[in-house]
């Protein structure tokens, strides 16, 4: 099935986003690397006046629930995973792509759907086993307060 042409979501709502490592390679390797992300994040989130309800980063891929205007997600996500690519290259001395396909993005349609989104964001170290609840994987962040996934 084609993708979604990003110019068919709606504008100005709340977008579920993610990136995925290329051939599922580690995008964050340790500490530093994540701090750097949350440290371009927090300037992408302050350029393009996005309001950031979550974000969660795994080793192999990083998930965000973002509301913007569909301009401002696209140089965003550009600015944040262009500069992050660059950064992680420069500082593990590795060549070419980092993230692999071009970032996902699911329209966030409704207050129901935002809490749901946000809770399957925060879920995902759950549900890969690395933590046994939300709370206790500390590269994942939230502005709801609803933290556990409905079952």
């Amino acid at each position: 099935m084609a993708r979604v042409p990003r110019c068919a979501l709606a504008d100005g709502r709340c977008f579920h986003l993610f990136a995925r490592g290329v051939d599922h390679l580690a995008i964050f390797r340790d500490r530093e690397d994540r701090l750097e992300f949350l440290t371009l994040l927090a300037q992408v989130v302050e350029r393009e006046a996005w309001c950031c309800h979550a974000f969660c980063l795994m080793d192999t891929h990083v998930h965000l629930v973002v509301e913007a205007r569909l301009g401002q997600i696209s140089k965003g996500m550009q600015r944040l995973l262009g500069t992050y690519a660059r950064r992680f290259n420069d500082r593990h001395s590795r060549v070419g792509h980092l993230f692999g396909d071009r970032y996902g993005a699911r329209l966030v349609d409704g207050e129901t759907y935002l809490g749901d989104a946000v809770a399957y964001v925060l879920g995902n170290p759950v549900r890969a086993g690395l933590v046994p609840s939300v709370a206790d994987w500390p590269w994942a962040g939230s502005r709801v307060s609803r933290l556990e996934p409905t079952p």
